[in-house]
């Protein structure tokens, strides 16, 4: 089986987006299955490495931080598939690419599906709620509806990454849709306070002040502003108790400096592309904040979690599902302040005992294996039934 991943949500540097892609090449090589990925790239090129075969193509940056790439170069994308002849493309964003890959698919007499990595309308609508009236959400709303019924049912099947938001998608009027929720390597990422203690001390983090961590973009979409709003608030109550440890790259850098310089309790790390040293910076921190209220599955959480390090959050997103040390002490407002409070009184509790608590949840619930085993299946279904 070839399996070929297409998709412009692709940072040479971290993201949710590649780790799965990561994940699903590594265990296809394990089954003796090829893997073929094309995303854009700073040149076009070709690479071979094992069973796995990278196409880059040249395209133009759209983040200068997070190095994201708007793909243009359609035809290199057909080109590129006819030479591998996959037998199942998935295509992993919403735009062009998204319509090329179906276009292509058919062409080529090769099955697509999708997989809905980011809910995309709530992102607009916030725009246009920020500066339009009520009436202007509404029309919004249907138009970014129908746009999503339009595209998604022109798949073989749809993977949504939560139950909540495939229900959702349904009651939108989609036909494929199929739950996958993703999951975690738990070989490398498991509570080991002696490692955690190791990477604190290596990478510099204050032993005498309890270290919150996020790890993911700098980007309004990821709600960091209320992070970063929380933080100058904790700051200003208690200075000294916190520091602000932050693992990510994107618009909101320089806001994150500033904070950095008015405060001297920040830690920067512009990405981290190997697990194993991601794993330890979740078990070096004392709490994993989560500032999304947009989120479809939230993975860094259940990485942090399977670390046993446990997370405090803004209650109300997809992500809530796989939170397995309670909601109870959560901010129910998208609030700075309201953020702040939730964060001293999670902080003030037994964090190391729920955390290990959080961690035996995750591991006997979302191990890879049984991700990629059902999604693989259902690849080989939509194989065998596909009838061009």
């Amino acid at each position: 089986m070839t399996i070929c991943d297409l998709t412009q949500f692709y940072s040479p540097y971290s993201g949710g987006v590649r780790r799965y892609v990561a994940e699903k090449a590594s265990h296809l090589a394990a089954a003796g299955d090829r893997h073929v990925l094309i995303v854009p790239g700073e040149k076009t090129a070709r690479r071979i490495e094992g069973l796995r075969t990278i196409y880059t193509i040249e395209s133009p940056l759209v983040s200068r931080n997070a190095r994201y790439r708007v793909l243009l170069n359609l035809n290199l994308v057909e080109e590129a598939l006819e030479r591998e002849k996959p037998d199942l493309i998935e295509s992993g964003d919403p735009y062009q690419v998204a319509w090329k890959a179906i276009a292509s698919g058919r062409a080529l007499g090769i099955p697509v599906v999708g997989f809905y990595h980011s809910h995309f309308p709530d992102a607009v609508l916030r725009s246009v709620a920020k500066y339009f009236g009520s009436i202007s959400v509404m029309i919004a709303e249907e138009i970014g509806q129908r746009y999503v019924d339009s595209l998604y049912n022109r798949f073989e099947r749809t993977l949504v990454p939560s139950a909540g938001l495939a229900e959702l998608l349904r009651t939108w009027g989609l036909e494929n849709v199929e739950t996958l929720e993703l999951g975690v390597d738990t070989a490398i990422f498991y509570p080991d306070a002696a490692r955690g203690a190791a990477a604190r001390k290596r990478l510099g983090w204050p032993l005498d002040r309890q270290v919150l961590l996020y790890v993911g973009r700098l980007n309004p979409d990821k709600n960091v502003r209320r992070l970063l709003e929380a933080f100058a608030k904790l700051h200003e109550l208690q200075p000294g108790r916190f520091h602000l440890a932050v693992v990510g790259d994107g618009m909101l850098r320089g806001a994150l400096q500033r904070l950095q310089e008015e405060t001297g309790a920040v830690s920067w790390t512009r990405y981290c592309s190997s697990a194993a040293e991601l794993a330890d910076i979740y078990r070096a921190a004392d709490l994993f904040v989560h500032p999304g209220v947009k989120e479809t599955f939230g993975l860094v959480t259940l990485e942090s979690q399977a670390c046993g390090t446990q997370v405090v959050g803004i209650r109300g997103s997809y992500m809530d599902n796989i939170i397995f040390s309670g909601l109870h002490n959560w901010s129910v407002e998208d609030d700075g302040d309201a953020l702040a409070g939730a964060i001293r009184t999670v902080a003030n509790g037994d964090l190391a005992a729920s955390g290990l608590l959080a961690a035996s949840s995750v591991g006997s619930r979302y191990d890879w294996k049984a991700v990629f085993g059902r999604l693989f299946a259902i690849y080989r279904e939509v194989i065998a039934s596909y009838n061009p």
